[in-house]
C-alpha cells in the first residue's frame, strides 16, 4: 500500500509513521501543510534505535504531493486542513514534540498499531 502520512511541521508524528510504514513493507511518503526546519531529535532517535535509517529524510511541504497518487491519505491528527488534498483518516495522535522520549515511544506504538489494523483490512479486501 501507498501511503502518505500529513502534519502540520512534518517533523514528528507523519515522520515516524512514513519510517515506520517503510520498514513493514509499504511505500510511504510524509509532509506538513508548514513543515519545520528538520525532523525532531527524539523522532529520529526512535526510529535510529529500531534500525530504521532517517537519512534523506526531511520535512516536506504538502504542496509538493497529490493525493491521488496514494491509496490512503492519513492526517496525524493536528487538525490538518488541506483544501486541495483529501483525507481519508484521521489519526488524532497527540503530538509528542518538545515532550520526553517516553512520549515518543507511545506515538510509535499507537502508529504501528493502526498499521497492522491497515494490514489485516487491505489483505481482508
Amino acid at each position: 500500500m501507498n501511503i502518505l502520512f500529513v502534519c502540520v511541521g512534518n517533523s514528528c508524528r507523519s515522520q515516524m509513521a512514513e519510517g515506520l510504514a517503510r520498514s513493514m513493507g509499504h511505500q510511504a511518503s510524509s509532509a506538513g501543510t508548514h513543515p519545520g526546519p528538520e525532523i525532531a531529535h527524539n523522532a529520529a532517535k526512535l526510529l535510529e534505535s529500531r534500525g530504521i535509517s532517517t537519512e534523506g529524510m526531511i520535512p516536506k511541504s504538502v504542496d509538493g504531493f497529490n493525493s491521488e497518487d496514494f491509496d490512503m491519505v492519513i492526517s496525524m491528527g493536528c487538525g490538518v486542513h488541506c483544501p486541495t488534498m483529501r483525507i481519508d483518516d484521521d489519526w488524532e495522535l497527540e503530538d509528542p514534540y518538545g515532550g520526553p522520549y517516553e512520549m515518543y515511544e507511545t506515538t510509535a506504538a499507537e502508529i504501528e498499531r493502526r498499521l497492522k489494523l491497515i494490514e489485516i483490512h487491505s489483505s481482508s479486501d
